[in-house]
């Protein structure tokens, strides 16, 4: 179904953005995991609205409650679910979007697919729906620290708009990406991209980027021909996220400017192990990681609701205009970061579960 996501570990997301809450349902987790709320709550802290002055004002703690399969302090091996509650939820300020679509939202093809949509914010379409994954993903980092220990996932800005960080891959910490209230470790960089995002909004804008992520640590054998090919799973996953219009791994699209000569990553060995001397692969080849880092990268559109009047349609057939209200990202990079984390802990934890269960 379209609210489910993998295979031996296997999610449900529920809830809409002004609803009643949001959350997920877990199915697949091992038994005997520690885990508390505590250990999702420091991911969802990262996701929520109003943690900074350059994203929304929306004021949420999205405090998590486990309603099932953990008891004194392990899972069950049975499902997990997790509920956020919507605590400042404002449903009469996005009035105006029951007689207009907003443009380049999910107004108008929600109401085509089902005749029938949740005006009030972006209803099941919201980046609110997310929590459910992250909340998801912090369960599944437990799965990876005891099926991989070592594993570790990094994502962070890399551009917004026109303004681009180099970042090295490889040696990108944590805690540089924390450093700062946009998530691009390069400190500089990061400084003129919030004075960018600060200026666009002030006029009633948007702004989109790029979110970088790498996986280190990463076994070869993971990924399953052929249509579960490991980067065909990353990209789905990381491109069901609201915003997102491009994915690209490794050497990516401009890959296409090379020739096989210079493109290849020839194999090496270094202390036993099978190596490459470059990563133009991104590391994953014919669908299966090789050992190599992973490295993709995900754009992200500008934010769709801007504060500017624009030309839109009613549900009636009429030509009319729109200036949105309500509290939104004037980028929503920033928030991304730990999404793109969340998509990639899902899809690495499947594989890695699925991995082992055909394979030992």
């Amino acid at each position: 179904m379209s609210s489910q996501f993998g295979h031996l570990f296997r999610i449900s997301t529920w809830g809409e953005s002004h609803g009643g809450g949001v959350g997920v349902v877990v199915d697949g987790c091992p038994p005997r995991l520690a885990l508390c709320e505590a250990d999702i709550q420091a991911d969802l802290d990262r996701r929520r609205p109003g943690q900074s002055e350059i994203v929304t004002p929306r004021d949420e703690a999205d405090t998590c409650q486990i309603l099932s399969g953990v008891f004194e302090g392990q899972t069950l091996g049975t499902p997990i679910a997790v509920n956020v509650f919507n605590k400042d939820a404002r449903p009469e300020a996005y009035r105006e979007m029951e007689h207009a679509y907003r443009p380049s939202h999910a107004d108008y093809t929600y109401q085509a697919k089902y005749g029938i949509r949740n005006w009030q914010g972006g209803g099941r379409s919201s980046a609110r729906e997310t929590i459910g994954r992250v909340a998801a993903a912090a369960i599944g980092k437990k799965v990876l620290a005891s099926v991989c220990p070592g594993l570790e996932v990094i994502a962070y800005v890399r551009s917004i708009q026109n303004i681009q960080a180099e970042i090295d891959p490889l040696t990108v910490q944590f805690a540089q990406v924390e450093s700062n209230i946009v998530r691009c470790p390069d400190a500089a960089v990061a400084a003129r991209m919030i004075d960018h995002i600060k200026a666009v909004r002030s006029e009633g804008d948007s702004v989109g980027g790029i979110v970088e992520c790498v996986v280190r640590g990463v076994p070869p054998g993971l990924g399953e021909p052929a249509f579960d090919r490991l980067e065909a799973d990353l990209a789905k996953g990381v491109l069901s996220l609201p915003a997102t219009k491009g994915f690209e791994i490794g050497s990516g699209f401009q890959g296409t400017t090379l020739r096989g000569s210079e493109h290849n990553d020839a194999f090496f060995m270094e202390q036993g192990r099978v190596r490459t001397r470059t990563n133009r692969s991104g590391g994953v080849q014919g669908g299966i990681s090789n050992g190599e880092a992973i490295v993709f990268r995900v754009a992200f559109k500008p934010t769709a609701t801007i504060f500017q009047t624009q030309a839109t349609v009613s549900p009636a057939g009429q030509d009319v205009e729109l200036k949105a209200r309500g509290r939104h990202d004037a980028c929503v990079l920033p928030r991304a970061v730990p999404m793109v984390e969340a998509m990639t802990v899902l899809v690495l934890t499947d594989h890695l579960l699925r991995q082992r269960a055909q394979n030992g």
